[in-house]
């Protein structure tokens, strides 16, 4: 009797060091891969700010009495296999603007403070990746 008991309890204590040891694995796995994805959300995050400010920059360079900037393109980073597409679309709120009117939000500003605001939607995706990364970032500028 005390034998079969013996092999019983060391049979048990196997079970749980084994369910232990496969918890122990499938949490280290999955840390692994959360600290990837991580990685790669606040590079996009990065991406997505840096066109953003980019686009701000674009938008004070140039010319606005005859067109305005109405989207800017990037593929990151510039190489033959890029990595990252980054559109950014602009829509300006104003008053008497010379925008294409796909562009213009408002054209009728009556306030001198509001004029010339716009709108820059950034969109960032990835190329490369095994599941696919998308982030969308809206931001309301006074350029």
């Amino acid at each position: 009797m005390r034998k079969s008991f013996s092999l019983i309890t060391a049979i048990i204590i196997l079970v749980i060091i084994s369910t232990l040891m496969v918890v122990m694995l499938s949490l280290s796995t999955q840390t692994a891969k959360q600290t990837g994805d991580i990685y790669l959300k606040e590079q996009v995050e990065l991406l997505a700010k840096s066109a953003t400010e980019y686009a701000i920059l674009a938008i004070q360079g140039h010319d606005n009495k005859n067109s305005c900037i109405n989207s800017i393109n990037i593929k990151y980073p510039v190489s033959t296999n890029p990595q990252y597409d980054i559109n950014v679309s602009i829509y300006y709120i104003g008053n008497n603007l010379p925008c294409d009117s796909d562009h213009i939000l408002a054209n009728n500003i009556a306030t001198s403070d509001s004029n010339g605001t716009v709108i820059i939607d950034t969109i960032v995706t990835n190329l490369q990746s095994d599941e696919p990364i998308r982030y969308h970032r809206r931001t309301i500028q006074k350029p």
